[in-house]
């Protein structure tokens, strides 16, 4: 669906939050739909979930693998990186449910920034790791 320009974006809900906990209520929405859509999007959002692992991962291995690094520059980019996949843990499930609500009501599917949001974030940490270790340590 196209909203003309000015025209009010709908209103957030706590049912979305509900649904994080209730997936069973997607259910009251919409039509059941082909099962191939419900497990790809079920897909999507294990791949958002292995993402956030590896960022979180990341953030342990910037703490424990760059000792030479002054110790708050250190900490400062692990809790960046570590809370970078925290984010997208929490935004896989969101994006889940408002997926799997869209594809019920046969509505299109909801577009968001975070792709460019996440990728823009890995890149900015990226550069400032590559820069603290070429300059050794700070």
């Amino acid at each position: 669906m196209i909203r003309e320009r000015g025209e009010r974006r709908p209103r957030r809900s706590p049912h979305h939050l509900r649904l994080w906990f209730s997936p069973e209520l997607i259910r009251d929405d919409g039509d059941t739909p082909d099962y191939r859509f419900s497990l790809a999007n079920e897909r999507t959002f294990l791949a958002w979930i292995r993402t956030a692992l590896a960022l979180i991962g990341g953030g342990f291995a910037v703490d424990q693998f760059l000792p030479d690094i002054a110790d708050a520059v250190r900490t400062g980019l692990a809790l960046a990186v570590i809370g970078t996949g925290s984010l997208c843990a929490l935004r896989a499930v969101h994006h889940w449910v408002r997926c799997e609500r869209a594809i019920r009501k046969g509505e299109d599917l909801p577009a968001t920034a975070f792709p460019a949001v996440l990728s823009v974030l890995v890149t900015l940490v990226s550069l400032v790791v590559v820069a603290v270790v070429a300059m050794g340590g700070a």
